[in-house]
């Protein structure tokens, strides 16, 4: 055997088998190491619970478990489709056609985007109306805060902006409100701004009788509040041949210096058969000073009681009892009117235009507290009048003066009871509860 041979064989290849050996070994570590760990990873439960013989197949369970979460980690999350663009849509009510009430709504509002100087616009022999409206914060509805116009045609104009670039007109459509058959108005009867006294009524009345029905509708639309915690209700009492009217008191009288708000919506009110009102109702009047004035027939005197003080006490002659006709009726009356001179009329007693001054109405059945020189010889002693309460001329004046409307004046001793027959103003003769029950919402 040559030396070049056996070098090979001695030296060469050996050395080459083993760096086989050697690769192959590592190989084989690499791999006990994985299953190790693979083992101890997924087996130590069921060894732990004396599961042995479960721990290979428990790991390699594991591991395939281990090994498919993570590849779903690795896959792309499914793409999530955009949501489908907002239809651009702008809508008004009304929306034409047939004419509409005035208190119906009155909108308009888009789907996407803004609305930009949206108005809605009546024209008039005056120029054009505009209606007052609101719009929404998000911008995206205009809502009219009035009510309109009867019998008149409105128009909107504005824009509708959908982006920087994209600013659209309003659709100019237009609407007509209806012209009714009938209207009413209601009036009131204190003026805006009035000073009253503690038994003043507030008493709308209407050009026209009203069912029962416009009753209700009417005096859902009204309001009143005060400046001071006061217990009050509305009150249909009989139509008069004028119309229908509603009184409003307090269960007690108005506290002094009180101040006081009525308001009433009615402006385009829809009453039925086609009628209407015009016109709203917002008036604030002040109660001023109390002052009640006693009035007992049996005393001969008035005496008058201001912020519960007594103020004046005057002599007086009442009506005469022995004739029911010429009785001053006992009852809380309110004074409603004044007037430095007054033509008194009663045929039946002999006379007609009697000029009597210093008069200061008490009822609407020729009541009042005046100036009367010809009794003078009665007054503080005897009742003769025809129903007034007589003063002399120094003692009227000075009442006078000081007499607002709504002074109740509470006479009592007397034979006959102030009614509905006496006039307008007899509220304070009705019980509460009975008050209460003449509202058209009880």
């Amino acid at each position: 055997m040559s030396r070049s041979w056996e070098h090979s064989r001695g030296r060469h290849t050996p050395r080459r088998r083993r760096r086989s050996v050697h690769r192959r070994t590592w190989a084989v570590l690499a791999t006990s190491l994985v299953a190790l760990v693979v083992l101890l990873a997924g087996g130590t439960a069921a060894m732990a619970g004396g599961r042995i013989g479960d721990t290979v197949g428990g790991g390699v369970d594991s591991l395939a478990r281990n090994l498919a979460g993570a590849v779903d980690r690795l896959r792309p999350a499914p793409a999530v489709p955009p949501a489908p663009p907002v239809p651009e849509v702008l809508t008004s009510v009304p929306a034409g056609g047939a004419p509409v009430a005035p208190r119906s709504p009155v909108r308009t509002e888009v789907s996407t985007g803004t609305l930009d100087g949206v108005a809605l616009t009546a024209d008039s022999d005056d120029g054009p109306v505009t209606v007052a409206g609101a719009l929404s914060p998000d911008g995206r509805s205009w809502t009219a805060t009035d009510p309109l116009d009867l019998g008149t045609t409105y128009h909107w104009s504005g824009s509708w902006v959908l982006g920087p670039q994209d600013r659209r007109p309003v659709p100019p459509a237009t609407f007509t409100t209806v012209d009714p058959d009938d209207t009413v108005d209601a009036t009131m009867n204190i003026r805006d701004g009035g000073e009253v006294g503690i038994g003043a009524p507030v008493v709308l009345t209407f050009g026209e009788k009203l069912p029962d029905a416009a009753k209700a509708t009417v005096e859902r639309a009204l309001r009143v509040t005060a400046s001071r915690t006061v217990e009050g209700a509305w009150a249909w009492l009989p139509d008069t041949a004028e119309g229908s009217r509603v009184h409003y008191r307090p269960k007690v009288y108005w506290p002094a210096h009180t101040q006081v708000h009525v308001r009433g919506a009615l402006r385009g009110l829809d009453l039925g058969d086609g009628t209407f009102m015009t016109k709203d109702l917002d008036r604030t009047f002040t109660v001023g000073r109390s002052q009640i004035v006693k009035a007992d027939t049996r005393s001969h005197a008035i005496v008058v009681v201001r912020d519960g003080r007594e103020v004046a006490r005057y002599d007086a002659s009442y009506g005469l009892e022995s004739d029911p006709r010429r009785v001053t009726r006992s009852g809380i009356h309110v004074v409603m009117a004044r007037s430095e001179k007054v033509l008194m009329s009663n045929p039946d007693y002999g006379y007609v235009d009697e000029p009597q001054f210093w008069a200061v109405r008490i009822s609407n059945n020729g009541e009042f507290i005046h100036a009367n020189p010809a009794s003078s010889w009665a007054q503080g002693n005897r009742n003769v009048s025809h129903g007034c309460i007589n003063l002399s001329t120094r003692d009227a004046k000075e009442f006078f003066a000081g007499a607002v409307f709504g002074d109740p004046v509470e006479v009592t001793g007397s034979s006959q009871p102030l009614t509905a027959r006496d006039g307008d103003l007899y509220d304070w003769t009705i019980p509460w509860d009975e008050w209460r029950s003449l509202s058209a919402l009880s």
